[in-house]
């Protein structure tokens, strides 16, 4: 009895507990690569996440003294002074307090209180210092509220290869899943929230890959998707299966937009009589399909070369801007995209432009179109899209009036958006009134 006691006891001391820790510890080592690869967010909680905290607390103090973000405790003069006359060593200076290192599926995030005299601009500043001393691909830092910043960061580069989540059924209504943003997190276009969006790129930018990603995940939904190609419908042409209506040059698309004001306008009578602000408010058996209206190419709407063609052009921005103001309420909504976009297209451009509070901005041409689709809404996302790269073709910078932030689309091919338009061909609303306009 008293042998095996012993045993027992050898078994639990303190000795054998650190055997096994030490044991696990370099299993985990070994098996590190193989968990990396298989499963990422799995080896960045177990190993990846503990060594970059272990990375922040001891690089903390030295990487705020470096940016000039730690300030000292006395006068200068004063701590002088001290030394002179009794060579005690200096005070140490004061960092800015940062709170608990959160993870995060592919990082961490922390929050900074800032000192007397500083400001959100010192950190952003001091972002690629803190990447490379992190070990991390980037860094972000925000405003959280007066006085505290968000310092974010990012072990690997998410928009590298985002992954397409696996679609369950039609998903919430008007809301899509369409890529993945910077901070690792799925990047949704949600039509109830931001309800239009002007998505601007160059050749192989990316802009088609997005357009293809939100039409996917729109077509099992209940909504109707209409299309407005005036480069004879080649692009939104794959589409067709689903679409309830496709205008392939200027003068269809002038009759099509006509007839979509006069479906807000019947929608709004129809409210009005219901007493309800707008379509959500009416009961699901009465309330009408959600129109999703696809422009392509908007600069060939506006572009013209005789009066005739001006007029046409003149006819299409007005309609749109209406569109534009009353769609949300009454259940239309407007994606417009385009290579170009610039305010010599005519005032209509512009006007149409303060309508649409998403943006998603690719590499561009020309600094212009650019200008045109962040420039109003924020200074930072303009430099940041002006920045990528002809390499990081689907990389795009996607701005509303929450913020700005870069991301990726996934890569949903043109054979995948046919075949996808061709099996939900048969969820395409019947809306007489505008394909027969688009003839």
């Amino acid at each position: 009895m008293l042998s095996a006691s012993t045993s027992t006891a050898e078994a639990t001391s303190p000795g054998w507990s650190l055997v096994v820790a030490l044991a696990l510890v370099l299993g985990l080592l070994i098996a590190g690569p193989a968990l990396r690869r298989r499963y990422p967010v799995a080896w960045w909680l177990l190993l990846g996440f503990p060594a970059a905290v272990f990375r922040v607390t001891r690089t903390w103090r030295p990487l705020m003294a470096g940016c000039r973000l730690a300030v000292s405790r006395r006068p200068a003069l004063t701590v002088v002074s001290g030394l002179v006359g009794n060579g005690a060593p200096p005070p140490q200076p004061r960092v800015p307090r940062r709170g608990l290192i959160r993870p995060t599926a592919g990082g961490f995030w922390l929050l900074v209180r800032l000192l007397p005299g500083q400001v959100p601009d010192d950190f952003v500043k001091a972002a690629p210092a803190m990447a490379e001393s992190w070990q991390v691909h980037a860094v972000r830092v925000t405003s959280w509220k007066p006085g505290i910043v968000r310092v974010a960061a990012s072990v690997s580069d998410p928009l590298a290869a985002p992954r397409v989540p696996k679609q369950r059924g039609p998903g919430d209504l008007l809301r899509v899943t369409v890529g993945a943003l910077e901070t690792g997190a799925a990047w949704v276009m949600d039509l109830r929230r931001v309800p239009h969006w002007l998505i601007v790129g160059a050749t192989r930018s990316g802009k088609p890959t997005l357009i293809n990603a939100l039409v996917a995940g729109l077509a099992p939904q209940p909504v109707a998707l209409v299309g407005i190609d005036c480069k004879g419908g080649m692009e939104l042409s794959l589409y067709e299966p689903r679409l309830s209506a496709l205008a392939a040059n200027r003068e269809q698309a002038v009759q099509l937009l006509a007839a979509l004001v006069d479906l807000t306008i019947d929608r709004m009578t129809v409210c009005r009589s219901a007493r309800v602000r707008n379509i959500w408010g009416l009961p699901d058996e009465e309330r009408p399909v959600p129109v999703v209206v696809i422009v392509d190419e908007i600069a060939e709407l506006f572009l013209v070369s005789s009066r005739t063609e001006k007029d046409e052009a003149q006819a299409a921005g007005t309609a749109l801007i209406r569109l534009a103001q009353l769609g949300a309420a009454l259940g239309v909504f407007l994606v417009v995209a385009g290579q170009r976009v610039g305010s010599d297209l005519g005032p209509g451009v512009t006007a149409l432009r303060a309508q649409l509070g998403g943006r998603v901005c690719h590499r561009v041409a020309d600094p212009g179109t650019a200008e045109m689709a962040l420039g109003d809404l924020n200074p930072d996302a303009l430099k940041a899209a002006q920045a990528i790269t002809p390499e990081q073709a689907g990389t795009a910078v996607l701005a509303s009036g929450d913020g700005w932030e870069r991301a990726r689309s996934h890569l949903i091919t043109e054979a995948d958006a046919e075949d996808i338009a061709a099996e939900h061909a048969h969820l395409a609303p019947d809306l007489p009134e505008l394909a027969l306009a688009a003839k």
